[in-house]
């Protein structure tokens, strides 16, 4: 099992943005695929971007404003988030991944990390 902890959400206006961060445990952490989920209000969990070693993906609603990074060394992922929208308003959570595609969550969930997008 690996801990995850989400930092780095807050409030901000519609268009701005925001850089959430994840700290993973565990030495195996460079093997695995990474992935940001987020839930909105009264909505399920949804996939918001994946990562490998050599490739990344994205839900079609973050195309082109979100950008998913990693660093083995550090044990950490990230995801850069420009031009928020208010629908982008949600809990954001990472997790490691059983399965890349459809992209699965292999562990329990952290305490994640609120986004509030204003209009």
């Amino acid at each position: 099992q690996v801990q995850q902890v989400e930092s780095g959400g807050g409030l901000v206006q519609a268009g701005g943005s925001l850089r959430l961060s994840c700290a993973a445990s565990g030495r195996t952490f460079s093997t695995y695929a990474m992935a940001w989920f987020r839930q909105a209000p009264g909505k399920e969990r949804e996939f918001v971007a994946s990562i490998t070693t050599t490739s990344t993906r994205y839900a079609d609603s973050v195309k082109g404003r979100f950008a998913i990074s990693r660093d083995n060394a550090e044990n950490a992922v990230y995801l850069q988030m420009n031009n928020l929208k208010p629908e982008d308003t949600a809990v954001y959570y990472c997790n490691r991944l059983q399965y890349y595609n459809p992209p699965v969550p292999r562990d329990s969930w952290g305490q994640g990390t609120q986004v509030t997008v204003s209009s």
